[in-house]
């Protein structure tokens, strides 16, 4: 079964510097019908006006992955970490007992385009970490790249939940497919083009939760990039 979450119909923040569309209740904006997703919690697509971003503030108890899609962001955080991340890389920062951190749009000139995304932790107070990771498009051209994950099998970065992520980019008719257990659920974020997922279409910012299918089948309708959470 496939309930899709069409982009228009997301919460939204407006504000001089920052336009962001939530996915599930997010700030000021609330619909009990959308709180989250499994332990998918957060899936904000945010679009940041140059040398603009958030001051040092806290998080704690919460895995946070940054997906930069256009622009890059420059990262510290009072573990006394300080990078810039830019398209073709993911960040994840396990909040734990507590962490401050700032995101900044790098750029005086281009905007910057970025989903954040939350995973409630598998447990409370774990210590905070840092981890950054290039990805490779040439596989993610191919088929479903692993990108996160509990167990790290090959290389990906490190989540602490019952949880993993792809990456995966198509062209017009490509199919790609992913087997899974029928017993997990499935997010899809269309991010960029248009694909059919199981014969449905979703354009980029819709999403959809996938439950009692054993095969994603996903076929490209245009030049397209999606994410695919397999959860608990």
């Amino acid at each position: 079964m496939i309930t899709i979450r069409k982009a228009e119909e997301r919460g939204v923040t407006d504000l001089d510097w920052l336009k962001s569309w939530h996915t599930f209740s997010f700030n000021q904006y609330y619909d009990s019908k959308y709180m989250h997703f499994s332990h998918l919690r957060v899936m904000n697509d945010d679009i940041l006006k140059p040398g603009e971003g958030f001051g040092f503030h806290p998080h704690n108890d919460m895995e946070i992955i940054t997906f930069i899609l256009d622009g890059e962001i420059e990262h510290k955080d009072s573990m006394g970490n300080k990078a810039v991340i830019k398209r073709g890389e993911i960040q994840k920062m396990t909040a734990g007992t507590g962490v401050m951190h700032s995101e900044f749009n790098a750029s005086k000139e281009e905007l910057l385009h970025l989903y954040q995304i939350w995973v409630f932790p598998d447990k409370k107070g774990l210590t905070p970490s840092y981890e950054q990771k290039t990805i490779d498009y040439e596989k993610s051209k191919k088929g479903f790249q692993l990108l996160a994950s509990n167990q790290q099998l090959n290389g990906e970065i490190k989540i602490h939940q019952d949880a993993k992520m792809y990456h995966a980019i198509v062209q017009p008719s490509q199919e790609i497919s992913l087997d899974v257990d029928i017993s997990r659920s499935i997010w899809i974020q269309a991010i960029k083009g248009t694909i059919e997922v199981n014969g449905n279409e979703l354009s980029g910012g819709d999403g959809a939760a996938i439950v009692n299918e054993s095969r994603i089948s996903v076929t490209g309708k245009t030049d397209a990039e999606l994410l695919l959470f397999d959860l608990k």
